[in-house]
């Protein structure tokens, strides 16, 4: 029986304790080759186990890579002197938090190398403990800092305040200025470092903890690393051929229908040009556990600091979403913008789905990766905007799905009506006619993205125009035109004279048309007409 290693990061008890292990060894040993490294993965996808995969390697534990890729790659198994930091640990929301996390672990290092602590800063004293393990061993060393960005982002426009030297300043700008002065050591230390690699959720631009230090080489976007944390597809089939089959006899599929699932739930991530599918393995690893799908990921909660982002950001999904891009605007955060976007695709709630070749350099069109993500992202989202609580949201969701499955539409336009008709008249804006128009039509944006179980387009590109949003389901298909202050009737009638039904008049499903208006006055449902596709 396969054991997973769930909550578990250490290399060491994995392969100790025969829980089953992804070998990505290979990768391993060529990123060891390297010298300063920087990789950002959303939350929960192995940067951890590969940091304490890292450190057993540098320490010359040879016993515990036998079988590995890294066994027949490694001849020497030199042992060298390895300073890890993992600052997963605590919360930093208070002044000197930071300070003492850091000062602990260079006290204990100056006491294993019998130096005596000094009056200098802390980045200074770790010069002295780099260069005195180099003289002691005669090798360089290698440093490994784990979340090396949460300080930060734990009090990223949280408007949280400290004193320094007396004097107020925000516990951002404090701990900021605390990770400036500490990874400064790396540039002065150079010639006793082998290795140092850091791991986050995000890259910091502008934010200046990495200036006065040798820039690392970010590989998040590498192709030759992209399949570093996560679980690829061959990796999928070729290690958990044993759980996909059991699940699928549990669930009374076929192992094709199983994998698509696994596939549409869990899959997506791209992390480079490439765009090879990478696994979320926080999610698969519960699946095989538990033997059911679920949200696992997901449900682990959403980072505080991204919710403050969206919370005072006018940038929506609809605008966001189908854009290509330049690596910089979505790869680096900048603090003098204060855009979500790079927020939003650092941590895992969009990930690159395309990527378009223009000279020698690429743009990225971004989207959800997975069925998890885009339905656990939208209704957070759609809580917010609506200001609505968890427990209205997703049973609305729930009701609507079942309504669209029966082809009951009339039950689908008593759910719109009431849903939006409890929005909070102040949310709606009231200037002109421009902003209305865009808060309607983001409204819908999000019901519909809401509705993830089934096909969804919004504002779908057909040869005459451009149609609001087309539901398939198995047995219906749903092509919508919506008004704002308008008529349902005139709805229909674009729908008629752009031909949005073409594409489905081969269709074996039923097919139809709903022409809705709303009114910005009342914020609600205000005229709702169906009719069903005939064939011409």
């Amino acid at each position: 029986m396969m054991r997973y290693p769930i909550g578990i990061q250490s290399f060491e008890t994995i392969r100790r304790d025969g829980y089953v292990y992804v070998d990505k060894t290979d990768l391993v040993y060529k990123l060891a080759q390297g010298h300063i490294y920087f990789l950002a993965r959303p939350r929960r996808f192995g940067k951890s186990l590969l940091i304490s995969t890292l450190k057993a390697y540098f320490e010359g534990r040879k016993d515990l890579f036998e079988g590995l890729k890294m066994a027949s790659l490694e001849q020497e198994w030199t042992k060298y002197p390895v300073f890890h930091i993992d600052f997963n640990g605590k919360r930093y929301h208070q002044g000197g938090t930071l300070h003492r996390t850091i000062e602990v672990s260079v006290d204990k290092w100056e006491k294993q190398y019998g130096l005596q602590p000094s009056g200098a800063d802390l980045g200074d004293r770790f010069i002295d403990v780099l260069a005195e393990a180099h003289r002691q061993t005669g090798q360089r060393c290698v440093v490994l800092i784990d979340e090396y960005d949460k300080p930060m982002l734990d009090v990223l426009d949280s408007n949280l305040m400290t004193t320094l030297n007396g004097q107020p300043i925000s516990v951002e700008e404090d701990n900021r200025q605390e990770l400036k002065a500490f990874y400064s050591c790396f540039k002065a230390a150079d010639q006793d470092l082998r290795f140092v690699l850091l791991t986050g959720v995000t890259k910091f631009s502008q934010v200046s903890v990495f200036s006065g230090f040798n820039q690392p080489s970010d590989i998040t976007l590498d192709g030759r690393y992209e399949s570093l944390c996560g679980i690829t597809e061959e990796e999928l089939y070729n290690y958990f051929s044993e759980p996909i089959a059991d699940m699928a006899v549990k669930f009374k599929v076929t192992v094709d229908e199983l994998k698509e699932g696994l596939k549409k739930r869990y899959d997506g991530y791209h992390f480079s040009e490439g765009l090879t599918d990478i696994y979320n393995p926080f999610s698969l690893l519960n699946t095989f556990d538990q033997g059911k799908m679920q949200d696992y990921w997901y449900g682990t909660g959403s980072p505080e600091y991204l919710m403050r982002l969206l919370a005072k950001n006018d940038d929506n999904l609809m605008t966001l979403l189908g854009q290509e891009y330049a690596p910089a605007e979505f790869a680096d955060y900048r603090a003098d913008t204060e855009r979500p976007l790079p927020m939003i695709f650092q941590s895992g709630y969009l990930t690159i789905k395309d990527a378009i070749q223009k000279g020698f350099e690429y743009r990225y069109v971004l989207d959800f990766p997975n069925d998890e993500v885009r339905s656990g992202f939208v209704e957070l989202l759609a809580r917010n905007f609506f200001n609505q609580q968890k427990g209205i949201v997703l049973p609305w969701t729930e009701k609507v799905v079942d309504a669209l499955r029966d082809g009951d539409l009339e039950l689908v336009r008593k759910l719109f009506t009431s849903f939006l008709a409890e929005t909070p008249y102040s949310m709606r804006p009231k200037k002109d006619q421009k902003d209305r128009e865009l808060y309607f039509h983001y409204t819908f944006y999000l019901l519909m993205r809401l509705i993830s179980c089934y096909t969804i387009y919004t504002e779908k590109q057909l040869s005459e125009g451009r149609a609001d949003c087309i539901i398939e389901t198995p047995k219906y298909v749903y092509i919508f035109e919506f008004k704002l202050d308008g008529t349902a009737a005139d709805a229909l009638e674009q729908i008629n004279s752009q031909g949005y039904g073409k594409p489905y008049e081969a269709d074996c499903r039923q097919v139809y048309f709903v022409g809705a208006s709303f009114s910005s006055k009342t914020g609600t449902v205000e005229e709702w007409k169906s009719v069903i596709k005939t064939t011409n």
